[in-house]
């Protein structure tokens, strides 16, 4: 994915309460779990440099909540005080050295302060300045743009893509990006891919390293994205609205959503982008618990293309860029419905000032479609009931890809994650202009990573991988977890008509036992469920996770981007839950080793007998594209559920009205 310059803009003992303007909201509601305000976020800067760790030198790669334990948020009542805490992460780049922080918002004092030796935090809008002021100086870059008649230098656009890792002793303290390049003019204003042509600077010592220039292959007359949209469009269609004349269902306080018995907490954050908290739903009377913590804990998108160019296009869109820095600012009746609710969003600038994202999240209720129906056919009556749903909506924007997130909420106690893929697709320049050059009927070799999309472009094979962090507390934190598989049954005296199937449930005991491939044949699915809590039939209250569209990866297992991103090798894990274990990847993925992760945590086999379960689902899509994704993409939807098992005594959407 395409990155450019222009994209970006311990313990307390003392305890403290905190009355923050919620986003988008006039009424205040504290909370713990609040995201820090833009006093809060200046207040930690000031502490930090009033403490002599930071200066005007220093750059913020993170300033984000440090989340209080979960004890005490789950304890936590309405009114009440509590402790108030950032957590930052702080890249000083004359000494090339990454330091984490723990401040104590409520006196104003410096808790935690330690180096992190060897790692390297996620991009900076410094980091895309530098690439740029480096290679610009470098005459090997106009060398290569004249050897291709370019000659207008300021039409030349240098993209930005991750370093990544794959074994150079070089890189391996080294802090550096890779630079792709497109050209744009008067005649096409969306950038055309420069082929054989990248470099690979060091961002520190601000010089090219290593500049790549091969053989010349022609410009392509046109580019992908919305610039390249047709100029005659079709006529609109005849308007449709979206109306509640008697105003929204749900409620807002602060940050907190009520909405047909649903209850839940959001924020966003720089680095995971929308964080869904404390999800429970109201069951005679009582908020039962379901989900303590969600969201996406990482990313990565690896490309099928070898060349030298390519190889090393594989993104890690959260851990190495930040994806929730990215959020767009959302817009009325495209991105969203106009009976929607909107928040803005406040996150930390790296220089340690904030900046604010306008109308960062959409809150809407949705028409469901048909929720459940009978018609009585004997005494020729209906019963059937329309569904209604609230979608917790934001969208990222990591260059060229456009990514949809929305939480689902259903009136049946289904919670479903939608990931809509959009944006245009990232394009290479190619000899062939059609696929009809092909000799003796083989491809040709443009066309062996990927597919023609238009003359003399080919948009490359490539794949996507979303790892969502489920800390499922299902009617409490004392939960295990089961797979669920079924079988058809053989022949003979049991399956006399060879019609008979079963489904067999089996308990992981440890977590190194948990990690699983789906299987199509076997209909596998995961359940996590309360041993304690029982329905009026008997069976545990339960949350099953129901796997939608999925993918295995076709990077071989000992690539590098497989080493790294160690969380695609399976769909489904679990572990016990640690406040340390937020991301999938590991902490520190820019530039990793594959030395931290899932794959890694798994090896100490932790219990997941009667423990606080967080389980973990890998949802890869592949891409092969299609010339109908030209020049941009429609939505590609994708995502799964949590849907009630044994949760309820009968399907609480029964009580809906007519």
């Amino acid at each position: 994915m395409i990155r450019s310059s222009t994209q970006i803009i311990g313990f307390a003992a003392a305890i403290f309460v905190l009355a923050l303007p919620c986003l988008g909201q006039g009424t205040t509601f504290a909370h713990p779990l609040d995201p820090l305000s833009k006093e809060e976020i200046l207040q930690t800067v000031e502490i930090l440099r009033a403490a002599g760790k930071a200066d005007r030198n220093s750059r913020f790669s993170l300033i984000t909540l440090h989340e209080p334990p979960k004890d005490e948020v789950l304890q936590y009542k309405e009114g009440s005080p509590f402790r108030r805490e950032s957590f930052v992460v702080i890249y000083e780049r004359s000494r090339n050295q990454t330091f984490e922080a723990v401040v104590d918002l409520a006196r104003n004092a410096l808790i935690s302060w330690k180096q992190i030796a060897g790692v390297q935090p996620s991009f900076l809008l410094e980091d895309a300045e530098i690439l740029q002021r480096a290679v610009r100086a470098d005459p090997r870059f106009a060398q290569a743009m004249h050897r291709r008649g370019i000659t207008d230098l300021e039409n030349v656009g240098i993209g930005d893509w991750p370093g990544g890792y794959y074994g150079d002793p070089e890189e391996r303290d080294m802090r550096f990006r890779r630079a792709v390049f497109g050209y744009h003019d008067a005649k096409s204003t969306a950038s055309r891919p420069i082929e054989n042509v990248d470099a690979e600077v060091d961002l520190n010592t601000e010089k090219v390293i290593r500049f790549h220039d091969g053989e010349i292959i022609p410009i392509p007359p046109v580019g992908a994205g919305p610039e390249s949209l047709p100029s005659a469009l079709r006529d609109a269609p005849k308007p449709l609205r979206i109306a509640q004349p008697q105003g929204q269902t749900f409620e807002i306080r602060g940050q907190e959503v009520r909405w047909q018995s649903w209850r839940f907490r959001f924020a966003l954050n720089g680095r995971e982008g929308l964080i869904l908290y404390t999800v429970g739903y109201e069951d005679g009377g009582k908020v039962r618990p379901v989900l303590y913590r969600g969201t996406c804990s990482e990313m990565v998108v690896p490309y099928g293309d070898p060349s030298a160019g390519w190889f090393f296009k594989n993104a890690f869109d959260a851990g190495e860029d930040s994806m929730g820095r990215y959020a767009s600012p959302l817009e009325s009746q495209t991105d969203y419905p106009e009976n929607a609710a909107t928040f803005d969003a406040t996150l930390a600038s790296e220089q340690g000032d904030y900046f604010t994202i306008p109308r960062a999240i959409a809150l809407y209720e949705r028409d469901g479609g048909l929720g459940w129906k009978h018609y009585d056919q004997g005494h020729n009556r209906n019963e059937s009931r329309r569904a209604r749903e609230l979608v917790l909506s934001w969208i990222a924007t990591v260059g060229n890809y456009d990514y949809a997130f929305n939480w689902i909420f259903h009136q049946d106690g289904i919670l479903e994650m939608e990931v809509g893929l959009t944006g245009y697709m990232d394009t290479k320049a190619v000899k062939s202009k059609n696929v009809s050059e092909s000799v003796h009927s083989q491809p040709s070799p443009d066309l062996k990573y990927g597919h023609l999309v238009s003359e003399n472009l080919v948009a490359v094979h490539h794949q996507h991988f979303f790892n969502f962090r489920l800390d499922l507390d299902v009617d409490g934190t004392n939960n295990s977890v089961l797979e669920m598989n079924t079988t058809a049954l053989p022949a003979g005296p049991s399956n006399p008509f060879l019609n008979a199937f079963t489904m067999t449930e089996t308990m992981f005991q440890n977590e190194r036992q948990a990690v699983r491939q789906l299987d199509l044949a076997a209909s596998r699915r995961w359940t996590v469920f309360n041993p304690a809590i029982k329905n009026s039939l008997g069976y545990p209250a339960g949350y099953t996770l129901l796997p939608g569209e999925n993918s295995l990866p076709y990077a071989a297992p000992e690539s590098w981007v497989r080493r790294r991103a160690n969380f695609i090798d399976a769909h489904f894990w679990a572990t016990p839950y640690d406040p340390q274990q937020l991301y999938a990847a590991g902490f520190y993925a820019n530039q990793s080793r594959g030395e931290d992760g899932l794959a890694r945590w798994v090896n100490a086999a932790r219990s997941l007998e009667n423990r606080d379960i967080v389980i973990w689902y890998t949802m890869g899509i592949t891409h092969i594209p299609r010339p109908e994704e030209f020049p941009v993409m429609s939505v590609h939807k994708a995502g799964f559920q949590l849907v009630p098992n044994g949760f309820f005594d009968r399907n609480p959407a029964a009580s809906l009205p007519k």
